[in-house]
């Protein structure tokens, strides 16, 4: 490592401090949660000489900045960045298209990899050394991130390039949901694995070469720079929007939960500046008090379900989110209620009825979840109904743990 390159990485160290719940800096301490971006002096020096290729958004942050600005000022030569579901900018809806554009700020070619094209090409794979992946995810299966993880691993392996995973904390740490079956696979559910499946990106990674997951089974070569001062349970506050529609820690708690909704008829505050914390539709006028009105919100949600009719629900924007993380369980309950509440229920699952409505069973990962909340069967039954699949799941899931 050169001189220059220690003094500012040194440099560059001692300007992070901890983003506490309002984003300020906070002076460092022994136990505050330093992500695998932080570390640079643990990665930085591995990547002189090399050309550098970033799988990166919004939240790919180092202290206060975006990562690819301060890797820059480090000397780094990167290359090309590939950006996710939303964009390098976070400026796309949930499922849109996104092209191909160059970074105003960089100069750098940004690749999309929610467009056309899912994988990066030969072509700009031979352009690189090494990738870098680093975005932060929330835990949950039908989360499209760990999609992109398993596109690039495959994609590494193919090339023969190494993967630099910097880990981030995963904000949803529990495990709990049914296994998804495999004849439900959708780019919303790949892997066999719970609703919530408890691993950090660098320990999906693992569980992806492990099991054997990725397309042939190929495995990728992979190096993660893990959390410092994580474990999964805990209640860790996201420094940066992950997407769109999760715009609040509440959304991200609830996430989990809320999101089963999007196979309903029940909106889940999309065309709202309020996603993943409110619940309601226009046909319960007269059974909750709490209204809300979808329209339509370029870069969140274009054409949401009830779009310009006022809905009527519940809002769980001041819903006690820490106990629901304490309790390391997805809510069925509101699932249970609202069935119960809506009037046609015929309807309820119809997915026939929007496009912005999708298949339940593509969500919950089976074909059993929806007629069991028609029969009336209680949360406990349901919640047998996911085993041994569960408990076999957290088995395995533990030979890939990084944290405790």
């Amino acid at each position: 490592m050169t001189n220059t390159l220690l003094v500012m990485l040194i440099m560059l160290s001692s300007c992070m401090g901890e983003r506490g719940k309002s984003g300020e800096t906070k002076a460092l301490d022994n136990n505050r949660v330093i992500t695998g971006a932080d570390q640079i002096e643990a990665y930085v020096p591995y990547l002189e000489g090399k050309r550098v290729g970033m799988v990166i958004n919004q939240t790919s942050i180092i202290g206060d900045k975006l990562s690819v600005d301060s890797l820059l000022t480090l000397g780094v030569d990167i290359k090309t960045i590939f950006g996710p579901e939303h964009g390098f900018r976070q400026d796309a809806s949930n499922g849109a298209a996104v092209g191909d554009e160059i970074d105003p700020k960089t100069g750098i070619a940004i690749v999309s990899l929610y467009g056309k094209n899912r994988k990066p090409s030969k072509a700009q794979m031979d352009s690189l050394d090494i990738v870098i992946f680093d975005v932060q995810d929330v835990g949950c299966r039908f989360y499209t991130y760990i999609n992109t993880l398993a596109e690039i691993m495959e994609t590494c392996a193919a090339y023969d390039k190494k993967l630099l995973i910097l880990d981030r904390p995963n904000p949803n740490g529990f495990v709990d949901g049914p296994i998804l079956d495999m004849r439900f696979k959708s780019g919303i559910g790949k892997f066999p694995i719970p609703i919530t499946h408890g691993m950090t990106i660098g320990e999906f990674a693992h569980m992806l070469n492990g099991e054997g997951w990725l397309t042939d089974g190929v495995q990728c070569d992979i190096k993660v720079i893990p959390v410092k001062n994580y474990s999964h349970d805990l209640y860790y506050e996201l420094p940066v929007s992950p997407s769109p529609n999760l715009n609040s820690q509440a959304s991200i708690i609830l996430y989990p939960s809320l999101c089963l909704f999007e196979g309903t008829i029940i909106s889940q505050g999309r065309g709202t500046y309020m996603p993943f914390t409110v619940l309601g539709a226009p046909e319960l006028k007269g059974q909750y008090e709490f209204s809300f009105n979808p329209v339509s919100l370029p870069g969140m949600s274009e054409t949401p379900l009830h779009q310009d009719n006022v809905c009527y629900g519940v809002d769980l924007r001041k819903y006690d989110i820490e106990a629901l993380h304490k309790s390391g369980k997805v809510n069925l309950q509101w699932m249970i209620e609202f069935y119960e509440a809506f009037p046609e229920k015929e309807r309820f699952f119809d997915s026939s009825q929007s496009k912005a409505m999708g298949r339940i069973e593509a969500l919950i990962g089976n074909d059993v979840f929806k007629k069991q909340i028609m029969d009336g069967v209680s949360e406990t039954e349901i919640r047998e109904s996911w085993e041994p699949g569960l408990s076999h799941y957290k088995e395995m899931r533990k030979q890939y743990l990084l944290y405790p």
